[in-house]
This record gives C-alpha cells, structure tokens and sequence, in this order.
C-alpha cells in the first residue's frame, strides 16, 4: 500500500527534525499523481508508523492538492486530480502533457509540546 509508505517516511522525516522532543501537531502537504490521498488512510499510517515515538501523540494536519498538468499544445494549466488528465488535457486533447509544479510529500510544519509546566502561584 502506498499510504504506507509514505507515513513511514512522514514519522521519519519528522523524528529527524524533532531531535528527541514531543511532537504535537504535523502539518503536511501532499501532491501525488495518479490516485486520491485519503485523509482518513494517511492519519492512520501515520498513528501506526508514530506508536512509541516522540511523534505517537501527534495531531496529523493532511493537505490534499493534486499536482498541476501542463499542456505543450495549448498551455492549459490543470488541476491532475485523475490519471485521465495525466494522458490527455482536458481542453484540446493534446497528449503533450507533463506535469508541472511540486509533487510528493513535504512535511510544512512541526508543533512541538511545551516542555514548560505551568501551576499557579499561591
């Protein structure tokens, strides 16, 4: 499964980053071809991938965005929110078409737990 991959390489990208501290909340932006990202799916692999980590208690933040399609024929720009789209452009029919922009997964941001407790003074 492809979800599961990725969530391995999330957990581990921010393990790296977080030096030991308690992970609170992730934010991440994905941009994958050729099927949808479910955001259900993906906080799952990530729960399982992040168990017994600093990362365990985490809030998954998951940013959907299909990568972009661009057309040498008529320089439509689209949205590749369906594999279709990667064959052909939805707008002259021209099969010169790549994908342009970003694609995968970037880890945005990382929230980390306040080591600082804090009580009130009598």
């Amino acid at each position: 499964m492809h979800e599961t991959g990725m969530c391995d390489e999330i957990v581990r990208a921010v393990l790296l980053r977080a030096e030991g501290r308690r992970v609170a909340a992730v934010r991440v932006r994905a941009a994958v071809t050729g099927h949808a990202v479910d955001p259900a799916v993906v906080d799952q692999g990530f729960r399982v991938a992040a168990a017994g980590t600093a990362a365990e208690d985490a809030q998954l933040e998951l940013v959907a965005a299909p990568p972009t399609m661009s057309c040498h024929d008529c320089g439509a720009r689209t949205p590749a929110a369906s594999a279709l789209v990667l064959v052909a452009c939805p707008r002259c029919g021209g099969v010169d078409v790549e994908v342009a922009g970003d694609t995968g997964v970037v880890v945005e941001s990382i929230t980390y737990q306040s080591d600082v407790l804090t009580s009130e003074v009598p």
